[in-house]
């Protein structure tokens, strides 16, 4: 059995306590079942580990898959959903699943180049774009998707975590995340099914297509909502020479390539910044730094 990475282990234990623990002890014995189930050859994680155990493998007649192993939890089992309505297209497809014990079985995608990896910025931009335009699907009838506005209510439980103040957080920008997120909520356009974390390390290089999407949030809102989550990553954004030149770049090219307003860009990619701040210190107990430097950078634009 290969070794469970301590970073992972970490994000566990702070995300689930106890409980977590105790799946993490189970964790070698589910490998082994989905390894027996799915004849898999499984190979060591792949580094970088996050919110779950990510591991390539090889099916009975050869043919490269990843095993994903989580928490169950209601996320993981939008993104089980997600996949499903997506059935591949702009995405990479579900193979199996088993959502009582949170393990998917993926196409893996090859060679698996991120678009981190691409050192032309305005390029994978535009890349960006074309993946969201493939994703945005109808809402169907009956679903269980989270909406922009159930992710909205994060900024009430950090007032009520310091009563009624925003503690570490900027007050300044808290406040123009609560009211940006109240003026797009009540103006937005027809809501689609959504990604919700599409950033430059979810969007990799395929054979099946030249570039593909992994680890759909799936959420409800309106298509320029997407945006965000790729305006505040990648993580190093805010050591670049002139980040704040980037994400100006990055929202003309947006409002170029899509049609957006350029105005809700930039409300919306401030409004989620300081929320991803606030889910930082929800899972880990800190302030998410990056996405509060983002939200400061992006509060001084003009747009």
């Amino acid at each position: 059995m290969h070794l469970i990475p301590q970073n992972f282990i970490q994000t566990t234990h702070e995300l689930y306590g106890s409980v977590g623990t105790e799946w993490l002890s189970e964790l070698p014995t589910l490998i082994a079942d989905c390894a027996e189930c799915w004849s898999l050859t499984v190979a060591p994680p792949f580094e970088n580990l996050s919110y779950t155990y990510v591991a390539p493998a090889l099916g009975s007649d050869n043919t490269p898959v990843v095993l994903k192993v989580g928490f169950p939890n209601p996320e993981l089992l939008c993104e089980m959903d997600a996949l499903r309505l997506y059935n591949g297209h702009g995405m990479v497809r579900l193979l199996e699943a088993d959502p009582e014990r949170g393990i998917m079985l993926l196409e893996r995608l090859e060679p698996g180049m991120t678009l981190a990896d691409l050192n032309d910025d305005t390029a994978a931009t535009s890349i960006a774009a074309q993946v969201m335009h493939q994703l945005w699907r109808p809402v169907p009838a009956s679903h269980s998707f989270p909406t922009v506005e159930r992710w909205a209510t994060g900024l009430q439980r950090l007032r009520a975590e310091f009563d009624g103040g925003c503690g570490p957080f900027p007050k300044v920008l808290v406040e123009e995340a609560e009211s940006l997120f109240t003026d797009l909520r009540s103006s937005m356009d027809e809501p689609v099914l959504l990604h919700g974390d599409l950033h430059h390390y979810n969007i990799l290089s395929a054979a099946r297509q030249p570039w593909l999407a992994i680890d759909p949030k799936g959420v409800v809102g309106e298509p320029a909502y997407e945006i965000g989550a790729w305006l505040r990553n990648p993580l190093p954004l805010m050591t670049w020479p002139h980040p704040e030149r980037v994400l100006a770049r990055r929202i003309d090219q947006f409002a170029d390539e899509l049609g957006f307003d350029r105005e809700r860009i930039w409300g919306w990619g401030l409004a989620q910044a300081v929320l991803s701040a606030w889910w930082y210190w929800e899972d880990h107990g800190y302030v998410g730094e990056t996405a509060l430097a983002c939200a400061q950078l992006l509060a001084t634009l003009k747009v």
